[in-house]
Order: structure tokens, then C-alpha cells, then sequence
């Protein structure tokens, strides 16, 4: 693509070039962006490229001579990167005319590169970093085959389609407005998969003995001094100034943790002691990286907070690892976990360390779960694992985390009485499953394409009259659908018939039941499922009790009406 880029615009500088998840970029010095008709036309000449076949030539160049090559060539970029490379020797990639600084390895020639689509061009600084000149970049892509290549492009497109911030503004689920940057507004149909969540996740704490707590917004500087929070966080702390003091919008809950912990004296017998805290937490995320739902400054964690004896960390982990796993079934996510192990700079003794990465892949393998390894990518504070996701489009979403930590535990001195009567320091476990609310419903939307299942859907079913005289019967379907507490809509606008159903499904209704007199005289509804299906008449009672049990059992796809 670089050497497309040069032979149509000679001038431009050479930047960065590297490959990347599904494709690869390159950052030109260009003064006008690329247009659309400017990446057709270097998509020609890169077949052109690719045709003539040209054999990939390794060449080393003391970096010296590197330097002064790229130098005659007016490149000042790759003189910059080549200035800031500690090694005497670097290679050189030559393809016909086009030479560049690349450390390979390559494949054989440009024949065998032949799949390949340039997708999109935007603006990139160089380096990452504001003050210094924009760049022009251009993605692309490239596969072995072209039924590959067709099917990541599928995906691309079906992925454009799901969108959630589109889907977002489609069903009305939220804004976003300038007087809050990067803070959603939730409107009732969104704040309902909010809710849902909620009690979803408050049912299965309940159930596993968790305790949930709520702790202030608005924290003294004190506090995140005393956490650490101040010296390695600050920056990205929202501050507030009253009666001569600093205070700060919390951007994570653990330290205010500790302070419920703390408040007794805990025994032994005590532990463990689980608090969940669903707390909106706040963090100074720069402008330039907000992400709709998927990164915002204003979000609610699904918190909590393990507070154990070393020995029974093991045990605590891998129910944690149970608990997530069937969690994430009940979306149709499939769950990745990586292990990261002790960073260079770290807290804690040798011995508290191989304690605790002991007890992660202890409890992985216990499980009977496969992970990666990421030595040194741990927090500075203790191991941890993360989990992705991988949904309907076999794209993956980093969520849940389980990390221990060694330092909370030293800062607040925590203690607990042991069995030999004798102060001892709890381990803390820190761990988030949807991560945040915000993120877990912008990965839900699009997992889903917005067609969320029956218990999770903002609007269950839409009660739909074929005219002005069927309104009465069409009311009375209505308050049953309430009264058995599905979330339904009357829908008697004076439209037609196929105009609303297809309203209900582009608002993807799961369920939409038609009544006109045939309907009104036997107690029945022609239920149609938010595909087009249509199931043809069936008695009320049955589908409020169907739905009862698909809501209940919060069933992933559409049962009512089904024999």
C-alpha cells in the first residue's frame, strides 16, 4: 500500500506502517486528507503492484547509514523512528522502487499478497500525541483467500449495522449531550436493560452470599492519598474545591471499601466477607478516546469486593470463575481468560506473590479452563485474570477482572482476628463481570443487533388492533399482558395494520399480538414473533403463560406459541 501511496503522491512522508487485529494501517505526511476516490484508485495500482510479482529483498544498514538513506530520501520520520532505535544494525525491505524500514519477516513476493481491501482514512498524530503533526492514515485489510476476505468484510459491514450507537438512538435507549462530555442520558427504554441487569445481578449475589453496600461519591483527598490513588491516579480524578478542602468524584470504589471493612473487628469466623458495590464512579477520560457507551467518563461498576484468609483464596477464585462463566451463558458469551503475573515494579513480598498467581492457575485448572499467559501484566498491587468475550460476530470485548491485592490491605491496615488469637492481614480480591453497565449493555446491542432476549427487551409485546373497533378487546389483552408483568405497548394509531407491525419490528418487539373480531370473539391473539413469523391464533391464556416461563427462565430465544 505504501509503495501504491508514493508512486500517486510522491511528496508524502513515510510514517508507521504496522499490522494490526484483522489488518494493518500506515500514517502518511500528507497536508489533505485521502478521499474515498483517492483509496479506489491506490487499491488499483497495489493489484497493479501485486501483479508484477515483485520479490521482497532483505537488506541490513548499519543505523548510521540508515540514517543518512532516509535522510537523502526526505524521509524525517523514519529518521526519527531509526534516531530512537538502540541497535548498531537494521534491515531494509526493498519491493521493486520502494524501499522501507521494516524488521520482518515478509512473505516471498507481492504475488502472493493478493486479497486485500482498504477500508477507511483518517486522521492519526504522529506518535499518538497532539502536539505533534496530524498524519493521514489508511486502513486496510488482507486475508489468504477471498472467501476470507469476503467474510471479514461481511462482518465489518454487519458490524456497522449493529452499531450501538446507532442502535442506540434507533430504540431510544440514550443520548449523549456537550453539557456532560462522555456521560450517557438514559431514557426509559434504555435505563430498563439497566434495571434488568441490576436485578439479574443482584439475584445472583444474593444467592452466593454477597452483601451489598453503598459508599459516597464526593471523597476527601485524604483518602486517595492514603490508597495510593492520589500519586499514581490523579490525573484522571474529577476534582472539587469546598470550605478550603479537595475533594474527588470517586473513580473506583475500593479504598471506600476498606472503610466498611474496617468499621469492626472481624474474626476468622468472619471471613469471607463479599461486598458488592454498584457504585457511578467518575474518571477525566481525555475527549479524543470517548466511545459512546464503550468508554465515557460517568459509568456504574458491578463492583465488589472479597475480603478472605490466604487460605481461602483458592476457593474464592474459583467460584468467582464459576459465577462468571454462568453469567455469561445466560448472554450467549463466550468467555477467554488470560493470566498476568507479577509486573517489575511491584508491592509485596516473593512469598504473597507465588501464594496468589498459585491460587489463580490453581483455580483455572480446578475449573478446567485454557488461558494465556501474560508475564509481567499484572497490577502493581497483585495478579490478576481477565476475561474477554466473544460475541454473535466472533469479535472479542475485555469485561470482567479478578485481581488481588496486596496493597489496600498494608494502606488501611486491615486485620482480622485468627484462630491463634493473633491480628493477621486479609487478602482483598477486587472483581467487575459486566465491568461496567455502560459497556456491558454497548456490547449487548451490538451482540444482539438490538433483538434482545424476551426478559431483557425494553418492550416485550406490542398489542397490535386491526381497527378502532377492536381498541376495547385490544385494551383488555393489554392489562392482562401488565397485570402478569410483561412489559407491553398498545399500539391503536389510526395507521394500517402492516405499517405497525413493521414499526414493532424495526423497534424489535419480540412479540406482537394482532387482534381483530375473530380474535375478540374466541379469546385468542394471532401472535407474530419480531422475525415476521407468523403463528396464527392462539389462546391469551396460553401466551401469558408462556411468556411467564420464557421471562422466568430468561431464555435466550423465542418459545410462546410454540407447540
Amino acid at each position: 500500500m505504501a509503495q501504491a501511496v508514493k508512486r500517486l503522491f510522491p511528496a508524502v512522508k513515510l510514517a508507521i506502517g504496522p499490522a494490526i487485529e484483522d489488518g494493518f494501517y500506515y500514517d502518511f505526511g500528507k497536508a489533505e486528507p485521502f478521499t474515498p476516490e483517492d483509496l479506489a484508485r491506490i487499491e488499483e495500482v497495489m493489484r497493479e503492484i501485486a501483479k508484477a510479482d515483485f520479490r521482497f529483498e532483505r537488506q541490513e544498514l548499519g543505523r548510521t547509514d540508515a540514517i543518512r538513506f532516509f535522510r537523502e530520501r526526505g524521509e524525517p520520520y523514519k529518521v526519527e523512528i531509526l534516531e530512537g532505535i538502540d541497535a548498531p544494525r537494521v534491515s531494509l525491505y526493498r519491493q521493486g522502487e520502494f524501499v522501507d524500514l521494516c524488521r520482518g519477516p515478509h512473505v516471498r513476493s507481492t504475488g502472493e499478497v493478493k486479497h486485500f481491501k482498504l477500508l477507511a482514512s483518517s486522521g492519526a498524530y504522529w506518535r499518538g500525541d497532539e502536539k505533534n503533526p496530524m498524519l493521514q492514515r489508511i486502513y486496510g485489510t488482507a486475508w489468504l483467500t477471498q472467501e476470507e476476505l469476503d467474510t471479514h468484510l461481511w462482518r465489518l459491514d454487519e458490524a456497522k449495522k449493529r452499531d450501538h450507537r446507532r442502535l442506540g438512538r434507533e430504540l431510544d435507549l440514550f443520548v449523549f449531550h456537550d453539557v456532560s462530555p462522555g456521560a450517557p442520558f438514559w431514557l426509559p427504554h434504555g435505563w430498563t436493560l439497566v434495571r434488568e441487569l441490576e436485578r439479574f445481578a443482584r439475584e445472583a449475589l444474593d444467592a452466593r452470599g454477597y452483601a451489598e453496600i453503598s459508599t459516597p461519591i464526593l471523597v476527601n483527598r485524604k483518602l486517595w492519598e492514603q490508597s495510593g490513588h492520589w500519586e499514581h491516579f490523579r490525573e484522571n480524578m474529577f476534582l472539587v474545591e469546598a470550605e478550603g478542602q479537595i475533594f474527588s468524584l470517586k473513580p473506583m470504589n475500593c479504598p471506600e471499601s476498606t472503610l466498611v471493612y474496617r468499621h469492626a473487628l472481624r474474626s476468622y469466623r468472619d471471613l469471607p466477607l463479599r461486598f458488592a458495590d454498584m457504585g457511578r464512579l467518575h474518571r477525566n477520560e481525555r475527549s479524543g478516546t470517548l466511545t459512546g457507551l464503550l468508554r465515557v467518563r460517568q459509568f456504574t461498576q458491578d463492583d465488589a469486593h472479597i475480603y478472605c484468609r490466604p487460605d481461602q483464596l483458592q476457593d474464592e477464585i474459583k467460584e468467582l470463575l464459576e459465577l462468571i462463566s454462568d453469567w455469561y451463558k445466560t448472554f450467549a458469551l463466550g468467555p477467554f481468560f488470560k493470566l498476568s503475573t507479577r509486573p517489575p515494579k511491584s508491592m509485596g513480598t516473593d512469598e504473597q506473590w507465588q501464594v496468589a498467581e498459585q491460587a489463580l492457575h490453581d483455580a483455572l485448572k480446578a475449573n478446567g479452563l485454557a488461558y494465556d499467559l501474560n508475564p509481567g501484566d499484572g497490577a502493581f498491587y497483585g495478579p490478576k485474570i481477565d476475561i474477554d468475550v466473544q460475541d454473535a460476530l466472533g469479535r472479542r470485548w475485555q469485561l470482567a477482572t479478578i485481581q488481588i491485592d496486596f496493597a489496600q490491605p498494608d494502606r488501611f491496615e486491615l486485620e482480622y482476628v485468627d484462630s491463634d488469637g493473633q491480628p493477621k492481614r486479609p487478602v482483598m480480591v477486587h472483581r467487575a463481570i459486566f465491568g461496567t453497565f455502560e459497556r456491558f449493555i454497548g456490547v449487548l446491542v451490538e451482540h444482539y443487533a438490538g433483538a434482545f432476549p424476551t426478559w431483557l427487551a425494553p418492550v416485550q409485546a406490542r398489542v397490535l388492533p386491526v381497527s378502532e373497533k377492536h381498541v376495547a378487546y385490544g385494551r383488555t389483552v393489554w392489562e392482562k399482558l401488565r397485570a402478569g408483568r410483561v412489559r407491553a405497548e398498545l399500539d391503536e394509531r389510526n395507521e394500517k395494520l402492516g405499517y405497525r407491525i413493521r414499526d414493532a419490528q424495526i423497534r424489535k418487539v419480540p412479540y406482537m399480538l394482532v387482534v381483530g373480531e375473530r380474535e375478540s370473539q374466541n379469546g385468542t391473539v394471532s401472535l407474530r414473533h419480531r422475525s415476521g413469523e407468523d403463528l396464527g391464533a392462539v389462546p391469551l391464556d396460553r401466551v401469558l403463560a408462556d411468556l411467564a416461563r420464557e421471562i422466568g427462565s430468561r431464555a435466550s430465544g423465542l418459545t410462546v406459541g410454540r407447540s
